[in-house]
């Protein structure tokens, strides 16, 4: 069967984003890669940004050749035009790009697309079907909209932070930033993605407000459970998933590497005491206080017995749930994600590939992120209907 059919329906592969056109107004981590993630599934998207430095993306961070690494695993497969929207002609460029967007998306702080004469209203007057996605830490309202942010508040105020860390210790960093991705990025691409289609259906966009604390908090099910229940969270470290039970933990082996088990369901967990030649820990499963520390005790003892590599050789053939913590550049390299299309080169560049798969979806070599801010600022335009004569009067005005 060729490779570009659909198997179910025999019909040719197709992108389902293609004709989706995306006017982005963001920078650094969460817009740049909500949009991403839209591109990656057939999306046009327009990063459009200031007449300066652009996106500061470009420059933070180890670099790879003109612009950082980090800057290039978020706006693969995006052009870049260059407007300022400070100045009237700048704006009415804007507009006459909106008429033929589907979506706008800003992550500036609330109020700052209103001053600019850019709000909902003003985009909708020229294109009633557009969506307009703002991006936020705190949201559009309430007493925090306007504060300054990162990824660590958030976190903070949704009670998410205070759940991270070993038992008796302080709240720990991820280098997963969780209200950033979890809240910006994928809060975005979900709103994003049911107000466009609902637009499609009505005829009319609608506003979406992102805010990362909203959605950190929305996603804090298991500690709600336990406020519930007893009128306040476990202590950091203490609850079922967090390391208060033996049967899930991460443990240390012999070269100073670890090991993860998972063995939540007796099943598993019988079939890991088995393996280990240590029945006698099986009545251990969910064992707290002084008992839990015992089994947790006797368990890290066991682990540190061999290395990392060794009981991934004993554990590879048991399906009990216990697996190696790898380093990232050892992920890169695991069967698993290269088997799933997970690990996808562009022009030397190592990325990660589209984050959920989809039947049907053609191959799409991505392209890599405009280097320079407005390499597509002329075509853009063009397509537009200005002129070059138009545009080299805009560019000395410093509107392009």
């Amino acid at each position: 069967m060729d490779a570009h059919m659909n198997p179910a329906s025999k019909a040719p592969a197709r992108a389902p984003l293609v004709g989706v056109r995306i006017l982005d107004l963001t920078r650094l981590l969460p817009g740049p890669l909500a949009t991403q993630h839209l591109a990656d599934y057939g999306a046009e998207v327009i990063k459009v940004e200031d007449t300066g430095a652009g996106d500061y993306a470009r420059s933070m961070g180890a670099m790879g050749g003109e612009t950082s690494w980090f800057y290039q695993l978020v706006n693969r497969n995006k052009r870049s035009l260059c407007l300022d929207l400070k100045q009237e002609a700048g704006r009415e460029l804007f507009l006459r790009l909106v008429e033929s967007a589907d979506v706008v998306v800003e992550g500036f702080r609330p109020g700052v697309m209103e001053r600019l004469g850019l709000g909902y209203a003003a985009l909708a007057a020229r294109n009633p079907r557009v969506v307009l996605c703002s991006i936020s830490g705190y949201g559009q309202t309430g007493p925090y909209a306007l504060r300054a942010g990162h990824d660590i508040n958030y976190l903070g105020y949704a009670g998410v932070l205070d759940q991270i860390g070993c038992a008796g210790g302080a709240p720990a960093l991820s280098n997963l930033q969780i209200g950033d991705l979890l809240g910006g990025t994928m809060g975005a691409v979900m709103g994003i993605l049911v107000a466009l289609f609902d637009a499609r259906r009505s005829g009319h966009g609608r506003e979406v407000d992102v805010s990362m604390t909203d959605a950190a908090f929305a996603h804090m099910i298991f500690p709600l459970a336990e406020v519930l229940a007893h009128d306040g969270v476990r202590p950091r470290g203490e609850d079922l998933l967090t390391g208060g039970v033996p049967c899930y933990g991460v443990y240390e082996t012999a070269d100073g590497r670890h090991m993860a088990v998972g063995a939540l369901e007796e099943k598993f967990w019988v079939l890991l005491c088995t393996t280990l030649g240590r029945a006698d820990l099986i009545p251990g499963h969910l064992a707290t206080g002084e008992e839990g520390a015992r089994v947790r005790a006797e368990l890290a003892a066991i682990f540190r017995g061999r290395s990392q590599r060794e009981w991934v050789e004993v554990f590879d053939p048991v399906d009990c749930c216990v697996t190696p913590v790898l380093r990232l550049e050892e992920s890169l390299r695991d069967p698993q994600l290269l088997a799933r299309g997970m690990v996808v080169e562009a022009k030397g560049l190592c990325h990660a590939g589209p984050a959920v798969r989809l039947g049907g979806m053609p191959e799409m070599p991505a392209a890599p992120a405009p280097a320079r801010a407005g390499a597509d600022t002329d075509a853009i335009l063009e397509a537009l209907g200005v002129d070059a004569g138009e545009r080299a009067r805009l560019r000395g005005a410093g509107v392009i």
